[in-house]
């Protein structure tokens, strides 16, 4: 497993990620026992960042994890997440920020990460969501640099909103934060017009998520798949989202087909190797909730990297297609 700084003076870490959502619930049936044994392979095989979140099934997620890193003796980096107080997903332009992340709100929400990872500090709390409406007075922020200087925290990172990735930009420039999470992969290419050239300006670590596009770039959905109900996906696919997603998943197949690399490479590992071959990206984080997909996903790293002309073609699959949210 190949590693990179999360930041010009912070630690390295695995290329890939474990990204532990599933684990947490909301992506159908999960078993405990399969998501510890996940955990332990994906350690294992070298992996040595864990991202999670409150919201992964109410703290289950973060619960199994520090299950699980309680029996190891690795140093494993772990990244979690805190949302705002009760309102609109995103936030709205008019929302705030003392009703979505006051300090009172934050300091007990960042007890209860500690509390259900079972450590004394915090590698890296993220805010959840973000709107650029606080930008000028990013107050929540300031509250948490005060917990980094308690020793509760060791870094400060924002999670984008996917309507407005672009809002961490004067955070960057501010110096307010130390890592940014986005979203990149072949269909969503927003963050490569500025967001990554200011995080390599400001030093600030850049953590790519939904590189397989909630699993679709793995190939294995086809035009009438159907999510269970208990599966976000349920929602986020609905109508005909499904099959306008799995008609361009056929066109990056016939790409590799055309380099002649479909036999070296699968959709998801050209997804990943895509997002890999920006050089400002820290790590990818890949949800993973069996043995068989932490195999797959970490040999991702042992293999070549993408030659330039074929990155270049990749990029004809961004896909203005909007932002999915809740259905609508």
């Amino acid at each position: 497993m190949q590693t990179r700084p999360l930041t010009n003076d912070g630690p390295h870490v695995s290329e890939i990620g474990f990204g532990a959502w599933a684990i947490g619930g909301q992506w159908g049936d999960q078993d405990d026992q399969e998501s510890k044994a996940s955990l332990h392979a994906a350690i294992d095989r070298g992996i040595n960042l864990i991202d999670t979140a409150q919201g992964y099934g109410e703290g289950h997620s973060e619960r199994l994890i520090a299950d699980v890193l309680g029996a190891r003796s690795e140093e494993i980096f772990v990244a979690t997440k805190t949302p705002p107080d009760s309102g609109p997903w995103p936030p709205s332009p008019y929302c705030r920020w003392q009703d979505r992340y006051s300090a009172a709100y934050l300091r007990e929400n960042v007890h209860q990460r500690l509390n259900n990872l079972n450590r004394e500090r915090i590698d890296l709390l993220q805010l959840h969501t973000w709107t650029a409406a606080w930008n000028d007075d990013p107050q929540p922020l300031l509250v948490l640099r005060q917990l980094k200087e308690e020793g509760k925290i060791g870094m400060i990172g924002v999670s984008t909103p996917e309507h407005d990735q672009s809002c961490v930009i004067q955070l960057m420039r501010n110096g307010l934060i130390d890592t940014i999470q986005v979203i990149f992969n072949l269909f969503q290419q927003e963050a490569a017009a500025q967001i990554f050239q200011v995080a390599e300006e400001t030093g600030t670590g850049v953590l790519v998520r939904v590189a397989l596009d909630e699993g679709s770039l793995t190939g294995k959905y086809g035009p009438d798949h159907l999510f269970s109900e208990d599966d976000f996906r349920h929602l986020y696919f609905q109508g005909d989202r499904q099959a306008r997603t799995a008609k361009r998943v056929e066109a990056v197949k016939h790409d590799l087909e055309q380099f002649g690399i479909a036999d070296q490479y699968s959709m998801a590992d050209i997804a990943l190797k895509y997002a890999l071959a920006r050089p400002e990206v820290s790590s990818v984080i890949v949800g993973m909730r069996n043995v068989d997909q932490v195999t797959k996903n970490s040999r991702v790293s042992e293999l070549r990297n993408l030659t330039p002309e074929i990155q270049q073609h990749l990029r004809r699959h961004n896909w203005r297609r909007g932002i999915w949210y809740s259905g609508k």
